[in-house]
């Protein structure tokens, strides 16, 4: 997707008005890159959780010699096809070292599972697939956003994947980093339209992405593969994006770079309007997002009749669950202020 190019009236700077000349605009100094070193580093955490998985999998001592895929490797050889068609570990190892299973997580507390699953992969298959798409998407972002918005991005769309899955209850176990992956696919598409001023073909940059998108979603219609933690890591990006990849409107420039004696009236303003607008409308539908998932799944906890232990902010979540009855007491609805301390009194048991 090209950027959009100053035009050769843009190509001047002008260092003054003079009486008899048309103001020409600035042009903003060219983008830098950012130098890429936080995605090839996520790339190699990926391939050493893979290795420590093989390690402890173990397969000729679980499974026995005969048995395994490839032998010659040892404690790293793979578990049979017909137990694990993508050359990987057995279920029971990848449960071990932190696999997502969302009964473990509701009922256990054992929330880590959400960040931990991100990084590792059910076989050598699964790896290699997510791992050439990290490096070919992953590296052009970090190179326009630099390590700490995608870091973040990386992170919270793999966390909001997680979540989603976790909500369905499911009794497989969910590894891998599509999540994340579809979170930068979904950031893609905030960006381009967050940031539409500076794009050139925008059309057709547009539609080659809504392809990209469209043929990796189909990937989630296939079976055994976890699609809410698609759909929870996409709809995450899609949002984060609109937060943490806005830039500056085409033709904006730095106080820093305007020379003495500049108009300021004709400098443009840093953003649109529509981009605060976008910017907040996202962030209220990620709190509410998180919000509702974080009680949604402490009922689930309760319905089990196992209070989630350790759970991230539940400490927290009953602590705003006591404010809001409190508030609610207060209501001149009164009809409405019963219905809240009704479902906050469920919530607190």
């Amino acid at each position: 997707m090209g950027l959009r190019a100053p035009s050769s009236s843009e190509m001047d700077m002008e260092p003054g008005i003079n009486p008899g000349r048309a103001p020409r605009h600035l042009c903003p100094p060219p983008h830098e890159p950012w130098f890429p070193w936080l995605v090839p580093l996520f790339f190699m955490v990926n391939m050493g959780a893979f290795v420590y998985t093989m390690y402890v999998n173990d397969c000729p001592t679980a499974t026995g010699v005969g048995r395994c895929v490839f032998p010659f490797l040892g404690r790293f050889s793979f578990q049979p096809l017909y137990q694990n068609p993508l050359l990987g570990p057995s279920i029971t190892t990848l449960e071990l070292v932190g696999g997502l299973e969302p009964k473990l997580v509701v009922n256990e507390g054992q929330g880590w599972r959400f960040m931990s699953c991100i990084w590792l992969h059910a076989g050598v298959i699964h790896l290699l697939a997510n791992m050439l798409s990290l490096l070919f998407i992953g590296i052009r972002l970090e190179q326009e956003f630099g390590f700490l918005r995608i870091g973040f991005l990386y992170l919270l769309s793999g966390f909001g994947g997680s979540l989603l899955s976790a909500l369905n209850l499911h009794s497989a176990i969910s590894v891998g980093a599509s999540g994340a992956l579809f979170g930068l696919l979904g950031a893609m598409l905030s960006e381009l339209i967050t940031n539409w001023t500076i794009y050139a073909n925008k059309c057709a940059a547009l539609l080659t992405l809504l392809v990209i998108i469209a043929l990796n979603l189909a990937v989630s219609i296939l079976p055994h593969v976890d699609s809410s933690a698609h759909i929870g890591g996409f709809l995450s990006g899609f949002l984060l994006g609109f937060m943490l990849l806005i830039r500056p409107q085409f033709g904006w420039v730095s106080h820093k770079h305007i020379p003495p004696g500049y108009e300021m009236k004709l400098v443009k303003p840093k953003h649109k309007c529509y981009q605060y607008l976008l910017w907040i409308t996202s962030s209220v539908i990620l709190i509410i997002g998180a919000g509702v998932s974080s009680i949604w799944v402490w009922l689930k906890g309760k319905e089990t009749k196992t209070k989630p232990r350790s759970f991230y902010g539940f400490v927290y979540l009953e602590g705003a669950a006591l404010i809001i009855r409190q508030l609610a007491i207060n209501l001149p609805n009164r009809g409405l202020s019963q219905l809240i301390q009704i479902v906050v009194g469920e919530m607190l048991g």
